[in-house]
């Protein structure tokens, strides 16, 4: 294993930079003195005041440049790559929600399958190191066989977000064959964190809390065959991804493009995480905090277990997720009671 440490003087675009995952990863770029040139469409699928905070944080760095845009405007995102010319494009962009695809397919169609094609256009006519962009444990499906690996058949998916992000893989491929683009896909699971996305089940089961009302928990009640999950904390996510930024697949004799999982590799059942953030939300107040809880039938294209193998990624980066959800979790819980003012 070895790999070339960030490289500054590079120019990165960054999709999604108001996002979570693409502010914690702007973030870190401009700590290490880089220059970021940030989009994002501000959409309201959920608070954009949130967007907005990460946002202003970011501009208050004179290496950042923001524009509000959407990447399904292939005319703007055209512009951008002969203005700024990046070096390396991360596109985290995308319209996320397993459940909200069954609700609302067109959003999903238009961001992840017409941005995606657009921001591959750009790459294939103003050339660059590397291209990164989001896929997701999602496109496991129902598969049994854990931990989910690389090489593991991915051709089945549970939801349309699934299929969109199955999709990119293939697109990206592709292009990598075609136009020797350096391409690398980043198979998130289950990200979390301070200031992360409230559509994910421990901010709602947090907000939920404070407005006194019930959690939903949609595994039937079934403690013994709970839902496992391999929750992986953001700045596990960040450091996984500026490890790869200027490593890029070879070109040499084979399609320069490959997938890697980015998770903790340690499924935690529901229930436990559950029960973790309790304890997290107890130690922020100082007082004993116990969530009132709904069980429910799981919900269609949801999945029974999702568990990284991070072989591939420790081979190439020397890097494996490894903070625990005590640990993040309680950064969470502490950054949300002074964010949102509780006590």
């Amino acid at each position: 294993m070895s790999y070339k440490p960030l490289d500054s003087n590079r120019i990165y675009f960054i999709t999604g930079a108001a996002g979570f995952i693409g502010y914690y990863l702007s973030r870190r770029l401009l700590e290490s003195g880089c220059r970021v040139i940030g989009i994002d469409n501000l959409n309201e699928y959920y608070d954009v005041n949130l967007k907005y905070d990460r946002l202003s944080e970011l501009e208050s760095n004179e290496k950042f440049t923001f524009i509000k845009g959407d990447i399904s405007d292939k005319e703007l995102v055209t512009n951008l790559f002969e203005e700024y010319k990046p070096n390396i494009v991360v596109n985290l962009a995308a319209q996320a929600g397993v459940r909200y695809s069954i609700e609302n397919p067109d959003v999903y169609i238009q961001s992840n399958i017409i941005g995606f094609y657009n921001i591959l256009e750009a790459c294939r006519h103003y050339p660059v190191d590397h291209l990164l962009y989001a896929s997701s444990s999602s496109v496991y499906g129902a598969n049994k066989k854990v931990p989910f690996e690389e090489t593991d058949f991915v051709d089945n998916p549970v939801s349309l977000y699934a299929s969109t992000k199955k999709t990119n893989e293939l697109m990206a491929h592709t292009y990598s064959h075609l136009y020797k683009i350096p391409a690398t896909g980043l198979r998130f699971f289950t990200v979390y964190g301070p200031m992360g996305r409230p559509d994910m089940a421990y901010f709602g089961f947090t907000d939920k809390l404070f407005a006194d009302e019930e959690i939903k928990i949609f595994n039937n009640g079934d403690f013994k065959n709970d839902l496992y999950r391999d929750f992986t904390y953001v700045d596990d996510i960040v450091e996984g991804i500026q490890r790869l930024l200027s490593n890029p697949p070879s070109e040499t004799g084979e399609v320069p493009h490959k997938v890697f999982n980015i998770g903790n590799n340690s499924p935690e059942k529901l229930m436990v995480f559950i029960e973790t953030l309790e304890k997290c939300l107890s130690k922020s107040l100082g007082r004993n905090i116990e969530f009132k809880k709904k069980f429910e039938p799981i919900k269609p294209g949801d999945v029974p277990a999702t568990y990284a193998s991070t072989k591939l990624l420790e081979e190439a980066i020397g890097f494996k997720p490894k903070t625990s959800i005590e640990e993040g979790l309680q950064q969470f819980t502490d950054w949300y009671c002074k964010y949102f003012k509780k006590a």
